[in-house]
């Protein structure tokens, strides 16, 4: 019969009870942001909203999604997402593989001038330069190329191969499969903990990042949805844009000669919109993410 001591009980309880301060500490700001962005903007000037709306309105994202740039962002934000994640993923773990085969000669003096960068980072300005000279800036591929390769992630993806048999491939390589086979049929299916969690870590980069934006890209076309957000969380020119551009489209913003909509409400939905993509795709790859953080870090 378990029996459980009364000092035992008593860490339970504060255990529990600080772990549960702990988490309403964390949500809480995001639960009340999502209140603001579905409570009438006017309501909302008057305080008081917590952790739900307290007049229900839809008018702040009708407002947001009315501005063409904002939806044109988005696009741009999930093609980034799409292309960025998928091929940093494949040349990643393609690279991984490689450092695995020990008929690779020099794989050593490799691995040491990949990892001299790391330390020794040249900065922006040459960073830019680069960029230029590549001609990938101020274009779609300045959001993908220069982050497809991340030394960090390919060496957590070879030690997590280093955990797969070498047998598997030998028997294979008997057979007659070459190492496109070896990796695509065998070592792949094997290594689809590691493969999710480098999926959820590149996918959360390029879905935040609004840096790259600031630095390469001029060009309006190009602009992601989350330095649009920026842009309303440090410009009212751009939400004064935002609503003329909505009262040309006759949604309402002005209400008895004052504004229906505010700057305020503008950001929450803004927020929400930005932060939902990763909310909703986090669930799925839970399941394989502890397994493949813990097994790729405690491996050469």
């Amino acid at each position: 019969m378990n029996h459980e001591s009364a000092s035992y009980k008593v860490f339970k309880v504060a255990n529990v009870t600080f772990l549960s301060v702990l988490v309403f500490v964390m949500i809480f700001p995001f639960l009340n942001v999502l209140a603001l962005a579905f409570n009438d903007p006017l309501d909302s000037q008057f305080g008081g909203i917590t952790i739900y709306p307290r007049v229900f309105t839809l008018d702040n994202f009708k407002l947001l999604f009315a501005n063409e740039e904002v939806i044109h962002a988005l696009w741009i934000s999930l093609a980034r997402v799409a292309a960025g994640t998928t091929i940093a993923v494949l040349v990643q773990y393609a690279c991984a593989y490689a450092f695995t085969l020990k008929d690779v000669a020099g794989r050593g003096a490799i691995l040491i001038f990949l990892i001299i960068p790391m330390y020794f980072n040249g900065g922006l300005i040459p960073t830019y330069l680069i960029y230029s000279e590549l001609h990938v800036s101020n274009t779609f591929w300045v959001y993908i190329l220069p982050v497809s390769f991340s030394l960090y992630n390919m060496v957590i993806i070879r030690s997590y191969l280093y955990t797969i048999p070498d047998s598997l491939g030998e028997s294979a390589r008997i057979d007659g499969a070459n190492d496109w086979t070896i990796m695509t049929r065998i070592y792949m299916p094997l290594s689809m903990p590691i493969i999710a969690v480098m999926t959820l870590w590149t996918a959360v980069y390029h879905w935040n990042d609004w840096t790259t934006t600031l630095y390469y890209v001029t060009n309006h076309k190009l602009f992601t949805m989350q330095y649009i957000l920026m842009q309303i969380l440090k410009e009212g020119e751009r939400v004064s844009k935002l609503m003329e551009e909505a009262l040309i489209k006759g949604i309402t913003v002005v209400s008895s000669g004052q504004p229906h909509i505010t700057p305020q409400a503008i950001r929450a939905a803004n927020i929400i919109v930005t932060s939902l993509p990763i909310i909703i795709l986090y669930p799925f790859l839970q399941r394989f993410f502890v397994k493949g953080v813990t097994l790729g870090a405690v491996k050469e």
